[in-house]
């Protein structure tokens, strides 16, 4: 049994005792003068409406079967007898309840049939009447968990929709970081640095073994990331030799906080792309990430100026794309240029991994 059939079930029994409570109370008070016991007729009254608990499950089986609403004539035809005979069932269990009890004491009625017919007479029409709300009550109940599992196979579906692009955008910058790579080492054995392109195809192994052992998650620690990039710089050192000097400024504490995979590599590609392989001068790249407020602040700078013509290429635009995916207007990616260099920033809500 869920636990939602379980809250119902007793939400039922609840209000019918309730509903008994309240028809003894009334008696009680137009008979005062007669002193009856408080609690006989309120356990009587309890016990005749309990009847009704029954019923209710009851009539939820038969309202799912036949529906009442839209009413059709033949969903009429249908529960209205129904009706009519949970009503006698009811009305009679009501007066042998009644004779069995004496719950009015030298008034308590003492013959069967006549009381029957006579609590028959002016008590079919609430049966009736209870009867078709119980009916709506379902309906309605029904209405009401048809959309609640619409919304939520709605927030599945939109859940499971943002986990496929991501893992998209991930395949995207898989392969664009592969080709890149590839690139500088056939740039490497072209210019006759074999050893460096053997340290570049070794460093390269260990990069894809990273996406393989991440390949199931979307986030990771940042040490775990800060451990890749310090690795593709080693890759990068080989490639640019003396002209690059690069920096890595995270405390270990940081360290520890929650941030998606492949997030930073593409930030230093651009850097290294835009900064370094443009110009024939040296150049220098730096990572910092620090704790501001309740967010995680990574900032990478690069020597050299913004191109105005820039547009980002397939890594940083893809990664721009999974930090929207990810954290809405919660997380800003930023590009500014300074005085000796230029910033890309990313800001994203603190959280641990």
């Amino acid at each position: 049994m869920t636990s939602r059939s379980s809250h119902f079930h007793l939400s039922t029994a609840a209000f019918w005792w309730l509903f008994g409570i309240i028809s003894g109370v009334q008696i009680q008070i137009s008979m005062l003068d007669h002193h009856h016991s408080w609690p006989l007729v309120l356990g009587y009254q309890m016990l005749v409406w309990s009847v009704w608990i029954a019923y209710t499950f009851a009539i939820g089986a038969l309202v799912h079967r036949v529906p009442l609403v839209p009413l059709r004539p033949v969903a009429l035809t249908f529960h209205l007898p129904v009706a009519a005979f949970f009503a006698v069932l009811h009305i009679a269990l009501w007066v042998g309840v009644e004779l069995w009890l004496k719950p009015y004491d030298f008034m308590n009625p003492t013959h069967f049939l006549p009381r029957f017919l006579g609590v028959l007479l002016y008590q079919i029409p609430l049966e009736l009447l209870l009867y078709g709300l119980v009916g709506l009550a379902h309906h309605v109940r029904d209405a009401a968990e048809r959309e609640r599992d619409r919304e939520l196979r709605a927030a599945q579906l939109e859940t499971s929709l943002a986990e496929a692009r991501l893992h998209a955008l991930r395949l995207q910058i898989q392969p664009h970081f592969l080709f890149n790579t590839l690139n500088g080492i056939s740039s490497l054995v072209r210019g006759g640095q074999n050893p460096e392109a053997i340290g570049m195809i070794g460093g390269l192994s260990e990069l894809l073994r990273y996406s393989l052992d991440r390949g199931d998650g979307s986030r990771t620690a940042l040490a775990e990331e800060i451990t890749l990039v310090e690795r593709y710089l080693d890759i990068e050192r080989l490639r640019f030799a003396e002209r690059l000097e690069a920096s890595v400024e995270v405390a270990p504490e940081i360290g520890r906080a929650a941030v998606p995979v492949f997030l930073l590599q593409p930030l230093v590609e651009n850097a290294l792309r835009h900064g370094i392989a443009r110009s024939h001068a040296n150049g220098r790249v730096s990572l910092r990430a620090k704790y501001a407020g309740d967010a995680l602040r990574i900032e990478v700078f690069n020597t050299g100026r913004l191109d105005p013509e820039w547009k980002p290429g397939i890594g940083l635009s893809t990664t721009i794309a999974r930090l929207e995916q990810m954290y809405g207007d919660r997380a800003r990616f930023e590009l500014v240029e300074e005085d000796d260099g230029v910033r890309a920033r990313v800001t994203l809500p603190w959280s641990t991994f």
